[in-house]
Parts: structure tokens; sequence; C-alpha cells
């Protein structure tokens, strides 16, 4: 489960709606459980970098770095991250489970036609050391 500030998640909303046709990018902060209840606390916007950003997303490395360094200062830990679907479903796509390399964060995305908000975490499967399933597992999504 991921809890996420209506203020927050108005921020995310109205950037997509900004950012669009083009999809919209950052990194979520707060408290992280694995297992459990994460809670986003902050968002912090990024350039979306992507040869195609229509379609894709891609966060600078040094940019993401940056904000990994200001998350750490604050005492927060990375909840996750979020992009927007300014034409597709709050769902991730291939693309987008093709470049998940965050183990058990939360990946938000913001669909705007229509306008919806859902949130997956990448799960891996594991036996014997051996990797037997991966993909992305959808999360309750809660406001407060």
């Amino acid at each position: 489960m991921i809890v996420l500030p209506t203020a927050v998640r108005e921020a995310i909303v109205e950037r997509a709606r900004e950012g669009s046709p083009e999809e919209i990018c950052g990194i979520l902060g707060g408290e992280y459980d694995p297992d459990g209840r994460s809670r986003v606390r902050t968002q912090y916007p990024t350039d979306n970098v992507a040869e195609t950003p229509r379609t894709r997303y891609e966060i600078d490395p040094e940019e993401q770095l940056a904000v990994f360094e200001r998350l750490e200062d604050r005492g927060e830990d990375i909840v996750g991250f979020y992009h927007s679907h300014p034409r597709g479903p709050a769902r991730p796509s291939e693309t987008d489970a093709a470049a998940a390399t965050w183990l058990d964060r939360s990946y938000l995305i913001v669909s705007l036609e229509p306008l919806e908000v859902g949130s997956w975490r990448w799960r891996t499967d594991t036996e014997n050391d051996a990797v037997t399933d991966e993909g992305f597992q959808c999360e309750q999504l809660t406001t407060e």
C-alpha cells in the first residue's frame, strides 16, 4: 500500500496536464516500507530526457542522483517514481516494465484520458537464488 497526500497527488496531476502531450516524471520521497505501507511526503519533479518524451520517460542519471542526495539530506527514503501517460491507461506499459529497476519501489502512473492515478510495485520472485518471475503488482493507493 502507498499513502499519498492529496496535495502531492494534485501537484503531480497538474504537472501531467501542463506537460501533455509529453510524459512527465519525478521521484517520490517519504517513508519506505518494502512489505507494507509506504507513505509519500514529497515529490521531486525531474526533466524527461527520453528521446521520445511523448511515449517514454527517462530521468537524467545526474539529476536523479541530486534528488537522492536531497532526500538523504532531508531524512527521507526513496518511496518510488512517478510518470504520466497522457493518452494511455494508469498502468505500466511494456516499456515501463523493461525499464523498471527499483525492486519493491512504487511506480505511480497518471493517466489523463481518463483521469486516473494508479500505483504499482516492481516485484521479483526467486527460488534458490534464481529469478523465477518479475513484474509489476498493483498496489492499493490511499490519499489523505
